[in-house]
């Protein structure tokens, strides 16, 4: 018999019944039933319930154990009287009769409880994250998660795509966010980057002629913690294709999404192809460029009708340039005051100076604002947006971008509060045609809206007989639920269009050549046209696993703050790593000029222990 186990405590059924066995595990529960003591082993496969009678020679030994001690029982295994089967385990039919225990790893007092699936705080959790993995929640998101990735590969495998792991230590990116550094022992004063993502290098596989790549790729970036984004590392399919349109990248990813989505939650997925919604109008109409379609709610510009308003406040704000934005809840009418009054304050916290609203129930007009409005006005409204009775008008006036804005964030908030969201089906769409530059606002002129590196829409021709603010580019984002699973794009392979792009904002070649040189001598060899997207692993779990937190699907995941509570990490290094890497630390406590004279002294004296130390050497030679 084996030394630790012959089945997994997910495993035994009847057809086990009167077999001699040993299982292993962690003890889940102990309960007493009048001297026989009923003990629940949990191990990765399942739990099963193990029977000890008190006139065996361990009994007495129960006094010293805790809960999620790791013990290892041989026993034989019996069926379960029918009134005591338990349907929602699989071994819920037997139990094992103990005839010996060994105990394999005692437990300490543990900092919270695991069975009983307690909701410790998260600093708790994270530095006990190994513990925090044993609840049967979060040990089925990280199966999850596994399963998805083995999914994944198996899929891109059977399209051709083919496997190609990326460096990990690599230059620093000029564009995009903060890289995570990593200093150079043998280069000292040089540093590696930790890529943000293999975007050059699968640009430079199709280059060498893959044609088809992809990876399940980590990725490293130095940015803030959000609920759909961890600090510090995320993973992502990273994929890339030659001789590609936009409709060939679209393919491959909504024919993997219907395949894997499907096979990993009971949600319903609307059907390929996915709705198709240019940037502009999904901005206009959902205040975002990552909605979410399960929210029925939407923005309408009602400018025209405020514009000779008596409503001064709005009227003012049309005649500087400025837009009224409405979004029409129907049949809300009933909603306390209180209601109202708590979403203009939600308004103000998102950045509008104020919200007003119309109500229109008993085929009359209630609000603060009607007194101020001539009845052709409220017509209009009631016109434009198909009113019902019951029906309510939210209206946000100010300069466009920012009434959009928070009409998006109202927009979701309403469908939060209101209940109009379906929790049982994901809504995917594509957003497409994102504009190549926009009008920075300080200089009036062009500057890069998006991704520089995308194809832009036309081409050449496009960017030397267009108005730079009418030119989309190759560009597209995929959304599920309101958030964004990732960004892609059609690449510029052309050197001559990426130098007028470029050229239009703002930058000489000479910058281009010293910035993306590489690149740039890349595309003049000979590349393919080519194109890709990097959908998120991360946020796919998440959602997958109808988790609010991606830290829930992550196994060792950062707090908010970048840190790892649990190997203490980022943490300081004693000064001999220091010194090999010549890396000087630099108090915060110091002044700006007293650090800086404290690091000129430092380095003096560094070069004079070196000094001393090659003419010891030279001397030794000559000896």
């Amino acid at each position: 018999m084996h030394e630790f186990r012959t089945h997994t405590c997910g495993e035994l059924t009847k057809a086990d019944a009167g077999k001699t066995v040993r299982i292993s595990g962690w003890i889940h529960s102990v309960r007493d039933h009048g001297g026989v003591i009923f003990i629940d082993l949990r191990d990765h496969y399942g739990k099963t319930q193990v029977v000890i009678d008190p006139n065996k020679s361990f009994y007495q030994e129960l006094d010293k154990w805790r809960v999620e001690t790791v013990v290892c029982f041989t026993g034989t295994v019996v069926t379960r009287a029918a009134e005591t089967v338990n349907p929602k385990l699989a071994t819920g039919e037997i139990e094992l009769v103990a005839e010996d225990m060994v105990i394999l790893g005692e437990c300490d007092v543990i900092p919270f409880q695991i069975a009983k699936e307690e909701q410790a705080p998260e600093a708790t959790r994270l530095a006990y994250r190994f513990l925090d993995l044993r609840k049967e929640k979060l040990h089925s998101n990280i199966m999850l998660r596994s399963k998805l990735i083995s999914e994944i590969r198996r899929f891109m495998t059977e399209l051709g795509f083919n496997e190609i792991q990326t460096p990990i230590l690599t230059s620093s990116s000029p564009e995009g966010a903060r890289d995570y550094l990593v200093p150079s022992r043998v280069h000292p004063g040089q540093f590696y980057a930790l890529p943000q993502a293999p975007q050059q290098f699968k640009q430079l596989l199709m280059i060498a002629g893959f044609d088809k790549y992809f990876q399940i790729a980590p990725c490293f970036r130095d940015e803030d913690a959000r609920a759909d984004r961890s600090p510090g590392e995320f993973y992502q399919l990273d994929m890339e294709m030659s001789f590609a349109t936009q409709d060939d990248i679209f393919a491959v990813i909504e024919s993997l999404f219907m395949e894997i989505f499907p096979k990993f939650s009971t949600k319903k997925l609307n059907a390929a192809p996915f709705p198709r919604i240019p940037y502009r109008e999904a901005m206009q109409k959902y205040g975002s460029d990552k909605p979410d379609l399960r929210n029925p709610l939407f923005i309408q510009d009602v400018s025209d009708i405020f514009a000779k308003s008596g409503f001064k406040a709005f009227a003012s704000v049309v005649e500087n340039g400025g837009k009224v934005k409405a979004i029409k809840v129907p049949g809300i009418a009933g909603q306390p005051r209180s209601f109202y009054d708590s979403m203009i304050d939600f308004a103000k916290e998102c950045g509008a100076k104020g919200m007003a609203y119309i109500i229109w129930t008993g085929n009359e007009e209630k609000s603060p604002i009607v007194k101020f409005m001539a009845r052709e006005e409220l017509d209009a409204l009631k016109a434009a947006g198909n009113i019902q009775d019951g029906d309510v008008m939210f209206f946000l006036a100010d300069k466009e971008s920012l009434a959009l804005e928070v009409g998006g964030q109202v927009r979701t908030e309403l469908g939060k509060r209101l209940d109009l969201i379906n929790n049982d089906e994901f809504k995917m769409c594509w957003i497409v045609d994102f504009p190549m530059f926009e009008l920075d606002e300080e200089t009036g002129k062009p500057v890069f809206s998006h991704n520089p590196f995308s194809m832009p829409q036309g081409g050449m021709e496009a960017l030397e007989t267009m108005d730079p603010l009418t030119i989309n580019a190759y560009q597209y984002d995929i959304v599920c639920n309101g958030i964004e699973l990732s960004s892609g794009a059609i690449r510029n392979h052309r050197p001559e269009i990426m130098y007028k792009a470029f050229e239009i904002a703002g930058y000489d070649k000479s910058v281009v050549d010293e910035k993306f040189g590489g690149m740039i001598k890349a595309f003049k060899l000979g590349a393919p046209p080519h194109g890709g997207i990097a959908p998120g692993v991360d946020r796919m779990a998440m959602l997958l696993c109808d988790e609010p937190n991606i830290r829930e699907v992550i196994a060792f995941p950062f707090n908010q703050q970048a840190q790892d509570l649990m190997m203490n990490a980022p943490a300081t290094v004693d000064m001999k790593q220091l010194r090999e890497l010549r890396i000087i630390p630099l108090p915060q406590e110091l002044k700006f000029e007293e650090t800086f004279k404290k690091l000129y002294a430092e380095a003096a004296r560094i070069r004079e222990i070196e000094a001393a130390a090659n003419n010891t050497t030279a001397g030794e030679s000559a000896n």
